[in-house]
């Protein structure tokens, strides 16, 4: 078994007792991304769009601390407090795999840890 590191990554919120990704066993586990700033404060207002924006530019960040890219990406989890926004959010994540196509899941949750919050996401990746 290869050793395990946690990630962090500044700016980041430590909203729970939990590292931003951990990186072991040559995978790196990103732990769920909510759409809140450095001080926990939620971003994008009651947009979704611009939640999701936000939550996979966080992704983007954790990869590359965890020296992994988007390509790198093998399964990402969406979870939305309403599933019909799907549609409005696919732009926003093509925009960050590109060509990739991670495996996925995309479950409708009641709500999330973040009063406000829309989608959530998390995701493992294979250490190049």
């Amino acid at each position: 078994m290869s050793a395990r590191e946690d990630v962090r990554v500044p700016g980041r919120p430590e909203l729970s007792h939990s590292a931003d990704a951990v990186r072991a066993g040559g995978y790196v586990f990103v732990a769920g991304i909510l759409p809140v700033d450095a001080s926990g404060a939620l971003v994008g207002g009651d947009d979704v769009v611009a939640q999701a924006r936000f939550v996979f530019g966080e992704l983007a960040r954790i990869l590359a601390a965890a020296s992994c890219a988007p390509g790198d990406v093998l399964k990402v989890s969406v979870f939305l407090t309403d599933v019909d926004d799907r549609p409005r959010i696919n732009p926003i994540r093509r925009e960050l795999f590109g060509v990739a196509r991670p495996a996925s899941t995309l479950v409708e949750v009641s709500d999330l840890a973040v009063p406000g919050a829309k989608v959530e996401v998390d995701a493992i990746a294979a250490v190049p």
